[in-house]
This record gives C-alpha cells, sequence and structure tokens, in this order.
C-alpha cells in the first residue's frame, strides 16, 4: 500500500548548485517532523550549472524516511517551475521555497500544523527576514518588501481582498488541490528569465485563489530568512526587477475586476498613476540620480503607468485557459 503524503516541500531552482546545499542542510534538521509524511522536491527550470549532478549525488547517499526527489523543468520561468511542482507534488500541502530561502528547524511542522488548523486558507506565507551580504541604504526599508521580506508582526493576519497585499512565493504553502481548481493553466505572468524581467507571477496566482473564495494569511511561526547577495542591491539590478514589477501590473490589478467596470477601472489607475509619478517628481526630483531607492520607485510608479500599452503591445494579454 502507497502511504499517502501529508506535506511537499517544493524548490524551485535555476542555476542554484551553489546554493541548494545550504537549504537541503536546514531541511534535513527539519524537527517534531516524526508524525508527518512529507517529501522533498527540486524542480530545475533549466539550469545550466550542476543541479542535476548535485541532486543526484544526494539522493545516492540519502538516508531519510522522507524522499528527496528531483525533476527537470525545460520551460523557462517560475511560474512553469512552480507548476511542475504542483503536478509532481504527492502532498495535500505544498510548501514553497527558494534555493536562498533557509527555513527554520521548525518550519515544516509549523507549516503542516497551521494547515490543518486553518482549513480555509487556500495559501499561507512565512515570517521572511533579510540575511544581508552587505547592508543597504538606511532608506531601503521603503522599498525591501519587493524584494520578498515579510515581517508583518507576531500574530497570524488574514489578508483581506481589499487591502491588495499578499505574501511573496517564497516560503508560501498553498493547497494542491486549491492550485488545481484555482490558478489558469495557462498565467498570463511567467516569471524573469534571461532578458525579461516582468514578474509578480506568484501575485497572479495567489489572485486567482482568493478570487475563488479561498483565504490567504500570514503565519509568522513559519519562519525562513532570505540571503540576499550585494549584487540585489545594484542599481543594474533593482531599476529592471522594479521595471518588471510595475510592467506586471496591469495583470494584477484586473483580475479581481467586473468586466463592466474594467475601463473605469482603467482610467482610475492612469490617473492615479501620474498623480503618484508627479507627486515623486516633486518630493524627489533632485535625488533621481543620487538615490538609488527614489530611483526604483519612480521605476515602479513609470513603470505600472505603461503597463496596459506594454502587456498590449507585446502580446501579453490574451485569454487564459
Amino acid at each position: 500500500m502507497i502511504q499517502s503524503i501529508d506535506f511537499t516541500v517544493a524548490i524551485p531552482t535555476y542555476n542554484g548548485a551553489s546554493r541548494l546545499p545550504e537549504l537541503l542542510e536546514q531541511l534535513r534538521n527539519q524537527l517534531e517532523t516524526e508524525n508527518i509524511s512529507w517529501e522533498i522536491i527540486v524542480v530545475d527550470n533549466n539550469s545550466t550549472d550542476d543541479t542535476a549532478k548535485l541532486i543526484k549525488n544526494y539522493q545516492k547517499n540519502w538516508q531519510f524516511s522522507y524522499p528527496l526527489k528531483y525533476y527537470f523543468e525545460p520551460q523557462q520561468g517560475a511560474a512553469y517551475a512552480r507548476k511542475k511542482a504542483v503536478t509532481e507534488a504527492k502532498g495535500e500541502l505544498i510548501g514553497f521555497l527558494d534555493d536562498d530561502n533557509y527555513p527554520l528547524s521548525n518550519w515544516v511542522a509549523t507549516a503542516y500544523n497551521f494547515g490543518k488548523k486553518y482549513p480555509q486558507a487556500g495559501a499561507y506565507g512565512s515570517q521572511i527576514h533579510p540575511d544581508w551580504e552587505v547592508q543597504p541604504p538606511e532608506n531601503f526599508k521603503r522599498i525591501a518588501p519587493f524584494l520578498a521580506i515579510t515581517e508583518r508582526g507576531d500574530l497570524p493576519l488574514l489578508y483581506e481582498p481589499k487591502r491588495k497585499l499578499l505574501p511573496p512565493s517564497a516560503g508560501l504553502v498553498i493547497r494542491r488541490k486549491v492550485w488545481l481548481e484555482s490558478v489558469p493553466n495557462q498565467p498570463i505572468l511567467t516569471g524573469r528569465i534571461p532578458g525579461n524581467m516582468l514578474t509578480s507571477e506568484d501575485l497572479e496566482m495567489l489572485l486567482y485563489i482568493q478570487k475563488r473564495g479561498w483565504e490567504v494569511w500570514y503565519n509568522p511561526e513559519m519562519e525562513v530568512y532570505h540571503k540576499i547577495t550585494s549584487n540585489r542591491l545594484q542599481k543594474d539590478y533593482l531599476i529592471p526587477f522594479f521595471r518588471g514589477i510595475g510592467l506586471s501590473r496591469y495583470v494584477t490589478r484586473m483580475i479581481n475586476v467586473q468586466p463592466c467596470h474594467k475601463p473605469i477601472v482603467f482610467f482610475a489607475y492612469i490617473i492615479n498613476d501620474l498623480r503618484k509619478i508627479l507627486l515623486h517628481i516633486i518630493t524627489h526630483g533632485n535625488k533621481l540620480q543620487s538615490d538609488l531607492v527614489a530611483a526604483c520607485e519612480m521605476q515602479l510608479f513609470l513603470s505600472s503607468f505603461i503597463s496596459p500599452f506594454y502587456l498590449c503591445i507585446n502580446g501579453y494579454l490574451k485569454t487564459n485557459k
């Protein structure tokens, strides 16, 4: 008789051979999982490094009750890697960890128990602390949440749809059946790939889950440390990163809008984005070249403004199936 699986830890990775050993070590040291049937699956999203070889070497010497599995997803993009993980996962709950996310030793047990306690939670996110390789500028906290840093207090928090705030995919747990019944087979946003920083694929997925009436929660007891390397604090990384977030926004803004209301909402967002741009120029205009945080914010506002036009011209706004 095949044993049912309670929980799947899914690790989508692209060229993560240097980062995965530390994460796997954290997972091998999980506590209080004796009564949980769980598995680890690594989804290699078309890596060009030694990721496949690394995992196969781990598998040869794997002597734990929970299996370590490897899958290859050739279609580039985090959305495709997560979809592959959902397809292959055997757990009723799937906890996603990026290859630079390092959970505390009670993460699996805490994540599993939260799902049992809150059956209406279709998805729930972790408390994510930054592990900076170098200290960011003092004003960086204004944009830090965009780097999957989520510190929203020490009590569970229900994300209200009207607040338009949702957790990142790092440290996120979803119910497999909820994903399968809620998320389109072909999303519009597929995640950053070389040459294209269009992002927010995780936000699109969660909005569809909310649209189906499932709750989305923040669970502070699921703690993860996100290692943020120095290159992610450089202008060459951050400006394209915020451009990608902004260019994606028309998709995420419109998911829960009734078709008859879309023209009105479209113009309301256009006017509000223009207001933000003008206010930002008035407030920070003389610092946009010297203040990296202000420059990132300006890029976000500008890209949000042009998002519907960019997506339409580039053929993204096609009907999902």
